[in-house]
Formats: C-alpha cells, sequence, structure tokens
C-alpha cells in the first residue's frame, strides 16, 4: 500500500513556538505512523517551506494545526481537512493523526 501523504499549516497568535512545536510534533507522528508530510508553518517569520499546488493536490488529507485563520486557506477547496489547534497537537498528536487516518478509512 502507498504511503499516507498529509500536507499540514501549522500557525499560533504569536507565529513563534507554538507553530514550531506542532510542526516537529506532526513530522514526529508522521514518522510513526508510516506517513509522507509536508509542513507549511505560518508564523512571525511569514509562510516558510510553503506547499505547492502539487504537494496539496497529490495529499490524502490536510491537517489545520492552527490558533489563527489559515493564510491561502482556498487552495485547500475538496480537500478533507483536520481543523484542531496548536496546543491539541502538541499535547495529543497521536490522536490527531488518528483522526486524519480515520478520515480517508486509513
Amino acid at each position: 500500500m502507498a504511503k499516507v501523504k498529509i500536507v499540514a499549516i501549522t500557525a499560533c497568535i504569536t507565529g513563534v513556538a507554538h507553530t514550531y512545536m506542532a510542526e516537529a510534533n506532526l513530522k514526529k507522528y508522521a514518522k510513526k505512523e508510516n506517513c509522507e508530510i509536508k509542513v507549511e508553518t505560518q508564523g512571525a517569520m511569514g509562510i516558510e517551506q510553503p506547499l505547492s499546488q502539487q504537494d496539496i493536490d497529490e495529499a490524502d488529507v490536510v491537517i489545520f494545526a492552527v490558533d489563527t485563520s489559515v493564510v491561502g486557506k482556498e487552495r485547500f477547496e475538496k480537500k478533507k481537512i483536520v481543523e484542531v489547534g496548536t496546543s491539541e497537537v502538541i499535547k495529543n498528536g497521536r490522536e490527531v493523526f488518528k483522526r486524519a487516518l480515520d478520515m480517508i478509512g486509513g
């Protein structure tokens, strides 16, 4: 079976600590679940590691780990999206991944 492909956006209100802690936890759980993941951070430094439209199109599911609005949300139309706060990913990343995988029947 092909690896599940996930794209994610992380963004917190101040755009510093939680943005990057959520990114790190998403990558950690992706590795544990044997999934491919690409994470775009939207923080104090602006948009870092921007997702290409091809990344988005090829993704099986999208995770928004955000405490604020997503810049460029229209890029994700017609995608399955799990939206949670950054602290939920930091505290319980495994549960967030379970919800994302359940959404695509994985």
